[in-house]
């Protein structure tokens, strides 16, 4: 069995995730001294736990799914996936590691000219041959699939559509829709909330955690809608300039004050403090 082989099913109490000590600079920022984007981090996530990872703007949270989806190398401390640590691998190895998980960006990199359902279909390439996904590309290869995984966040109206003239949240559902049709077992969302209107906010969120749980995977989703986080997720991690200020499964008022005082902009405030209408509900990682 080579090196980066993993198993396809963990048990709730073993551990996907180990950060320890770890400090990541930002790609763009280069070497100059201080200037961490995450430093000193430490955490575990277990199999099956859904995490929110919620913080001010710059926080820290997009640099942390990156550096667990092995697209940011920690300049110091070790970070531990699936048993496994991903920097002491080869290219090829950490890329079958990577299989195991996949990171939904906030702004998903789908092709523009590209129908819907192609788009979709791509979440299935780690486990097609070359000739099936070329093949996709010329005739899609399983269209009732992408309907449905579209159907989970209502957009399989959307099917035939190319992605271009999608809107923003439209977009962000479509990137959501190739996560259903993935196998992995550690789903990294994000922001998936961003552009979406408070109902399909709430509708998103939960066939996200619907389809963690189904599967036993692990889920850690960025939020900025703080009291969505504290609604669904029973684990909260707060971030705030690269640190982490609390994990815990009981936020405060008082802890979500202190986490963003003086920091937040408008958008943060509005995000940490209005709680939606219940009746209106370097090494490119695996992001398809």
């Amino acid at each position: 069995m080579p090196a980066a082989a993993i198993p396809k099913e963990y048990k709730s109490d073993e551990r996907m995730v180990k950060l320890q000590s770890v400090h990541v600079r930002h790609p763009s920022s280069g070497k100059q001294a201080g200037g961490w984007a995450l430093s000193d981090l430490s955490l575990e996530i277990k199999a099956g736990e859904q995490v929110a990872l919620i913080g001010p703007s710059g926080a820290g949270k997009t640099t942390l799914l990156h550096t667990l989806a092995c697209a940011y190398q920690p300049e110091q401390g070790e970070y531990t996936l699936f048993d496994q640590q991903p920097w002491s691998l080869s290219h090829h190895a950490r890329h079958l590691l990577r299989r195991r998980l996949f990171l939904a960006p906030q702004t998903p990199p789908l092709p523009p000219r590209q129908r819907v359902v192609t788009a979709v279909l791509a979440g299935k390439l780690p486990v097609w041959s070359l000739g099936r996904a070329i093949r996709n590309l010329i005739k899609p290869a399983d269209p009732a699939a992408a309907w449905e995984a579209l159907g989970r966040f209502q957009l399989q109206h959307k099917l035939y559509s190319r992605v271009d003239r999608l809107s923003g949240g439209e977009r962000q559902r479509c990137g959501l829709a190739r996560l259903i049709l993935s196998d992995a077992s550690l789903l990294l969302v994000d922001e998936p909330l961003s552009a979406l209107d408070p109902t399909l906010s709430i509708q998103t969120l939960h066939s996200l955690q619907e389809e963690a749980a189904s599967r036993g995977a692990g889920l850690i989703c960025s939020l900025h809608q703080v009291e969505l986080a504290r609604a669904h997720f029973s684990r909260i991690i707060g971030l705030r300039d690269g640190r982490i200020m609390f994990d815990t499964d009981k936020v405060s008022d008082d802890m979500i004050a202190a986490l963003y005082k003086n920091a937040a902009t408008d958008d943060d405030v509005v995000a940490a403090t209005e709680l939606p209408d219940e009746n209106c509900a370097v090494d490119d990682p695996r992001c398809f």
